[in-house]
């Protein structure tokens, strides 16, 4: 009977993170806009997964910041703001150069391959299509977001990459925006190849200070900053 019981736990477990990772794709992907409110009779019609795994896997994206509970009236995607992006892009610095300080000092031949085969399967992804990157297609995404991971993973630290992975996440929907003010492919890949050069040659000072620039990025583009003239 013990066996059983455990069976329908870890049942009810796989079903809940089925149920975060898809609402969390489609959020991601924009199919959610934000500030919807996520009915759950909706949601399983949409991903055929009961209203109690379904409650369960919405419970746990609201600790990674993508949705926000509303007492009883359920849940409703996250909206978007300046003030949201920037505290997401102020953890991600102190998460990202504590990582990244860690990874240089710890990182072997092997880490270095990993940064610089990210950095070229992300190179021949934008030669093969173009500007349609600036979209922020899933798939190139998966190699964006290799490519920073790659960077970080010789931390030693499973809690800072998590962090790392969740924040990356969170910032997707404003990065979407930022992504179409790249006019050449080329330019994008030009950024990242001085951001791995730096990390590569070890640059204690330069490489945390090229990386606090490169996620302030986004921020600086979807929310300029105001002129001193007011406009």
């Amino acid at each position: 009977m013990a066996q059983s019981g455990s069976a329908d736990v870890s049942g009810s477990d796989t079903l809940s993170e089925r149920a975060a990772s898809l609402v969390e794709r489609d959020i991601i992907a924009g199919v959610h806009a934000p500030g919807t409110r996520l009915g759950i009779i909706d949601l399983v019609r949409r991903y055929e997964i009961g209203a109690t795994p379904l409650r369960e896997g919405l419970s746990r994206l609201i600790s990674r910041g993508l949705i926000v509970g509303i007492g009883q009236r359920g849940f409703r995607v996250t909206d978007v703001s300046r003030e949201d992006l920037l505290d997401i892009t102020r953890m991600r610095t102190v998460v990202e150069i504590e990582a990244l300080r860690l990874a240089m000092a710890q990182g072997d031949d092997a880490w270095e391959a990993a940064i610089l085969s990210a950095l070229h399967q992300m190179r021949r992804h934008i030669e093969r299509t173009g500007n349609d990157f600036r979209e922020g297609a899933p798939d190139f995404d998966r190699l964006h977001k290799g490519f920073h991971t790659a960077l970080l993973a010789a931390c030693g630290s499973q809690r800072l990459l998590a962090a790392h992975s969740d924040l990356y996440d969170q910032a997707y929907r404003y990065r979407r925006v930022m992504m179409r003010s790249f006019d050449s492919g080329k330019k994008f890949v030009a950024a990242h190849q001085s951001l791995a050069d730096r990390v590569l040659a070890r640059d204690v000072d330069g490489a945390p200070t090229m990386l606090a620039s490169h996620l302030h990025s986004t921020l600086d583009f979807v929310y300029p900053p105001a002129r001193k003239d007011g406009s």
